[in-house]
């Protein structure tokens, strides 16, 4: 049995989206500052630096030398909310998203003429959500904070001139905590915090082809990771009376199957001319996992046994295209487009999960500092198209836009 109070539960917080960072969902694109540059197009077919090991693998088999990569993205984000029809007072700052940092870091070495050894360590999903305490749709979400940290140790081995392949085993931990308000309505400071963790494992493998001396094409595919978040349900604040159909002001442990989705990034980079180097790229994504989520309590209570959010998420598609021009043998300049389509629509979205569809645009530079170290600077500038909201009792018009910069720093050795 299901209850409106505990509609939004741990469920929804590892199924929340984030709109303050630039891959739709609750993915997380920042694991390259070279690759944002040109908008991540290109990501799966070209190999800049050790930053490969999560674009593609394979890519590993052209880096001549050892080296390392370190970096962070930053994130500031803005979310208008407009047109709201509710039944509770409150306000709608749209403030609801903080600034963000993305870390990551990866080590490449050659161990042969074939062979390349690779370690990763990156954020692939994630989310921070945080409205006001007197939003007009804390009853459907209030706090939301879901992460995974990935590390990923992996080889490569070049096939023959043309041909290398690489494949990696990921080691995935996975962090969620969620905080609605449930009776907004009779302005009761009453919560519902919900918690869980769990470490999965999964896969990044790739292909990376040389079609000509100028034209590569490279394939990657990230695998759906399985976890059972096991975690706590607290209530408290609840007023005497309160028809809940578990005790108020208790803690329930509960667990959850949930499955992160698998990708497929396909992409072709042209090197035109000593100057001028093109980048294309799509990726699909199987949001279609959480078309719904169940957490169960672990010690059930008469008439309620599990909680629930219907999703109905749809796999998409995202579409890049860049370009890169080497102004000098010091400085590269770089820039991309990205069209990413939103997993989500009118009729299924949530205030936690306010995200619609995607234009992204990006700039970078590459400084070749000399020949051990390079520094990569990106921006990149998203705007979604506006979308809906429809719980019912609260309605409201969602148009998120987000600002993000990032450095990078690769030593060789």
């Amino acid at each position: 049995m299901k209850h409106a109070w505990f509609k939004t539960t741990l469920a929804i917080a590892v199924a929340s989206a984030s709109c303050q960072l630039m891959a739709n969902g609750l993915a997380i694109n920042e694991q390259s500052v070279s690759g944002m540059g040109t908008g991540f197009a290109g990501r799966s077919s070209s190999a800049q630096d050790a930053s490969t090991v999560f674009g593609n693998p394979a890519g590993m088999s052209r880096l001549e030398r050892a080296e390392a990569s370190v970096g962070v993205a930053a994130i500031k984000a803005n979310t208008k909310i407009s047109n709201v029809d509710s039944s509770v007072t409150g306000t709608n700052k749209g403030d609801i998203a903080p600034e963000a940092a993305v870390p990551f870091g990866y080590y490449v070495r050659p161990l042969n003429d074939k062979w390349h050894f690779g370690l990763g360590v990156y954020v692939p999903f994630g989310v921070i959500s945080d409205y006001e305490s007197t939003s007009q749709g804390r009853h459907h979400g209030l706090y939301s904070k879901v992460q995974v940290m990935t590390v990923q140790p992996t080889l490569s081995y070049q096939i023959n001139d043309r041909v290398a392949i690489g494949f990696g085993p990921t080691i995935n931990k996975i962090d969620g905590k969620l905080t609605s308000n449930p009776i907004a309505a009779l302005d009761s400071p009453a919560e519902v915090n919900i918690k869980g963790d769990d470490i999965g494992y999964g896969f990044n493998a790739g292909i990376l082809v040389d079609v000509t001396e100028r034209l590569a094409w490279g394939f990657t595919y990230h695998s759906k990771v399985e976890y059972e978040l096991e975690g706590r349900i607290r209530t408290s604040g609840f007023p005497t009376g309160t028809p809940l159909p578990v005790p108020p002001n208790e803690s329930y442990k509960a667990t959850l199957d949930f499955t992160s989705p698998e990708s497929a990034d396909t992409s072709v980079t042209y090197k035109a001319n000593d100057k001028w180097t093109l980048y294309a790229g799509a990726t699909w994504t199987r949001w279609s996992q959480l078309d719904s989520i169940v957490a169960e309590l672990k010690q059930p209570l008469p008439g309620f046994s599990e909680v629930g959010e219907e999703l109905n998420w749809e796999d998409t598609w995202s579409y890049a295209v860049g370009v890169a021009y080497q102004l000098n043998p010091g400085w590269v300049l770089r820039g991309g487009f990205t069209l990413d389509e939103s997993p989500t629509s009118n009729a299924d979205r949530t205030v936690r999960i306010p995200v619609s569809n995607r234009k992204i645009v990006s700039l970078g530079a590459g400084w070749n500092i000399n020949r051990d170290w390079t520094m990569d600077f990106a921006y990149s500038y998203l705007r979604e198209s506006q979308g809906s909201v429809d719980r019912g009792d609260y309605r409201a018009d969602y148009r998120n836009s987000a600002h993000g910069a990032g450095v990078q720093l690769t030593h060789r050795f």
